[in-house]
């Protein structure tokens, strides 16, 4: 079974392009050949700036013969369709066989297709590939119709036997398969023959080309660690920057270079943004977490061991951290001279949405917002409208005009610098969070104010506007914002209500869009985001449901409490059988009801008792019941599951002993009543019906 080996040799692939590139190609290339009925044992696709690799091993020689029977018209059909099935088959009549079943007789085709060699097979779907590659964006070249990331140059396309190794013939736009690549741009540039895969591989790292994406990160991250360790400095950790890098260099060089010492009294995420935007420079940081040096990936050795390299990125760095300086003095000037407040006047001349008014409408609501939720979340009202009015601000500065991904950062060293308090200060940067499901919730009760005030104006308006997100589609983000509100709840451990946060903002908004939000819309929308949020802990939709027909589901936290109680409840035995339980108890009350046209909801006796496993089922829900309501009462859900867990026993007796449907009526009423007794005393705990299973 042969093994192959495909490079497509190109002039530099984007580095945001790459990995995906790959996996496209193996994606395609495999999808194709096992269409076409081959088999492989592995396949794995690498990238370099320059190169898409993909290596298949032991691929099948060859598609194996298929035999088909294909069935056609009935005999004596009109000839006009036994002609065009005919057609369809390439046969002829005498070469048709005819089959009978109970409906007559009929033509069949036995047909034939003979197997075709791995190579054949390989070259169309390679050719295919190419000529089809998704590529984000493509460009021609030269005269040809070929597109391509970047112009590409050649095609090895290798098929290794133990008899050796053999090109796969294939031509694309005068780009013919052979066996021959390159290596490095500069320091190995001439042409060479390769073999196999092992023997590709290593004579492309002789060519100064390491054609592992991830081997070249790994170099990169560990003699960046070891030089800094070497300076008593630490790396600050930016993957996405170290997976971009890779991206750019098929040899990596690293080179430390030094910052100017004027430009190290600028705040640090300035530095690293600043270099790592424009420069794709890492940072290292000195034990008081001050970046002081920075670290260059070259593509290449040079005699001089990178001086000269080091020297011209010096040099357009010192220009690129001269602007942030100027960004920085600037702002620092706007502040102190007019205060946060005056650099946020501005952004009354800028619309947040054309529905909803201007940035600075948008504060004032957010500001109104917060100091109201403030007493619930046990923060100054005061403070928290004075964070709420300078939380956006930093906005209108020349730095986050520049780096936009430094909103809320800035807002921070632009508030202190103000004199601002600390807690107004930090709710700059931490009224944006959580931003994802991995990121910090704040716990500052000024900034959970802002935040949750943030966001509740976010969905509230966007709802009364009528844009609401819709399948996939959620262009302003309201789903993250819900999920937001939702962690800063449960992160903290909050008791609001939903429906009276809504509220408030809409009488703080007055209509929008002449309209206000529907609060049992965007509640509906907040539980939905919740089960969600609650599936990674393993609690199941329907456990929610459960908890959500019952009063008081506009208090996530309440909410949450009820569903986590119920969900380890029902993970026990006690709790799964006292659902059957239950639903038993449900199934012959609803079906009575419904015959009966009564409502069997009083007056179950102990004195029409007839058997001890009644008797002692009245005991038990008078028990449940006397421990159920208090703590329902003191939101002690684990005690109320307990009380709950103890009816398992006498209920299960109870419908092993009793008839319910006796001729006697008295005890039949009887019975029913006492079915609605499990019913309403298990309904106070949460809504088993709603229940799956």
């Amino acid at each position: 079974m042969p093994d192959i080996l495909i490079e497509l040799f190109s002039e530099e692939i984007p580095a945001r392009m790459q990995t995906r590139a790959a996996e496209d190609l193996r994606g395609l290339v495999t999808d194709g050949l096992v269409e076409a009925g081959l088999t492989y044992a592995h396949a794995r696709a690498y990238s370099t700036p320059r190169r898409l690799v993909l290596a298949i091993e032991s691929l099948s020689a060859e598609s194996p013969t298929q035999h088909e029977e294909r069935k056609g018209p009935k005999v004596g059909a009109p000839q006009q369709a036994l002609d065009g099935f005919l057609r369809s088959t390439g046969l002829t009549l005498d070469q048709l066989h005819t089959h009978e079943d109970k409906k007559g007789a009929f033509y069949v085709a036995h047909l034939t297709k003979p197997g075709r060699p791995a190579a054949d097979i390989l070259a169309e779907v390679l050719d295919r590939t190419i000529r089809n590659f998704p590529w984000p964006k493509s460009m021609r070249w030269g005269s040809g119709a070929l597109r391509w990331v970047r112009p590409l140059h050649s095609i090895i396309a290798l098929m290794v036997t133990e008899a050796g190794a053999e090109v796969v013939p294939l031509d694309i736009d005068g780009i013919v398969a052979g066996a021959d690549t390159r290596g490095h741009r500069f320091m190995a540039p001439d042409t060479f023959a390769v073999s196999s895969f092992d023997d590709y591989a290593a004579k492309l790292k002789r060519a100064f080309v390491i054609l592992d994406a991830t081997e070249r990160a790994a170099m990169i991250e560990n003699e960046t660690r070891n030089r800094a360790f070497a300076l008593g400095l630490t790396l600050v950790d930016d993957k996405a920057l170290l997976a971009e890098v890779a991206g750019l260099v098929e040899w990596p060089v690293v080179l430390v270079g030094e910052i100017g010492a004027e430009f190290l009294d600028l705040p640090p995420e300035v530095l690293q943004t600043s270099m790592r935007e424009h420069q794709k420079f890492f940072s290292l940081k000195d034990a008081e977490g001050r970046i002081v040096r920075f670290v260059t990936v070259a593509n290449r050795e040079t005699a001089d061991r990178g001086e000269t390299i080091l020297k011209g990125n010096q040099k357009v760095l010192r220009a690129r951290l001269s602007d942030a300086k100027f960004f920085w003095e600037n702002d620092l000037r706007v502040v102190r001279t007019q205060g946060l407040t005056g650099m946020a006047e501005g952004l009354a001349s800028v619309t947040f949405h054309n529905k909803l008014g201007s940035q600075k409408a948008r504060i004032d609501r957010i500001a109104a917002l917060a100091r109201e939720i403030a007493p619930l979340v046990g923060a100054s009202p005061d403070l928290a409208e004075e964070a709420a009015r300078v939380a956006k601000a930093d906005l209108q500065s020349a730095m986050v005009g520049e780096f936009p991904e430094l909103q809320g950062t800035m807002g921070v060293y632009y508030a202190k610098a103000a004199g601002l308090p600390e807690a107004v200060a930090n709710a700059c940067k931490a009224h944006y969070q959580p931003l994802g499901p991995s990121d910090d919730v704040p716990s500052e009760p000024v900034s959970v104010a802002v935040a949750l005030a943030d966001k509740i104006d976010t969905l509230t308006g966007f709802w009364a506007i009528d844009e609401k997100p819709t399948g996939s589609k959620d262009p302003f983000a309201l789903r993250r914002a819900a999920l937001g509100v939702i962690r800063l709840v449960l992160g903290n451990g909050l008791r609001a209500s939903l429906n009276t946060l809504f509220s408030t903002a809409n009488e703080i908004a007055g209509p929008r869009g002449d309209s206000f939000a529907d609060i049992n819309e965007v509640r509906a929308f907040f539980h939905d985001r919740l089960k969600v949020f609650l599936r990674d802990e393993g609690i199941r939709h329907d456990v929610i449901d459960a908890c959500l027909a019952m009063p008081g589901n506009d208090d996530l936290t309440l909410l949450v409490n009820r569903a986590r109680a119920l969900s380890d409840f029902l993970k026990t035995d006690d709790g799964e059988n006292l659902v059957q339980g239950f639903k038993r108890a449900n199934n012959i009350l609803t079906q009575a009801e419904a015959k009966d046209g009564v409502e069997y909801s009083f007056g179950a006796d102990p004195k029409f008792a007839e058997t001890d496993e009644e008797r002692a089922l009245f005991k038990a829900l008078d028990t449940a019941e006397a421990q159920i309501a208090p703590a329902m009462a003191a939101e002690d859900f684990a005690a109320a599951m307990s009380a709950m867990a103890a009816l398992r026993a006498p209920i299960d007796a109870f419908f092993t002993a009793v008839q319910i449907n006796t001729d006697n009526q008295v005890l039949r009423r009887n019975r029913l009543n006492l079915l609605h007794r499990i019913r309403a005393t298990t309904g106070g705990v949460a809504d088993l019906t709603r229940l799956e299973g």
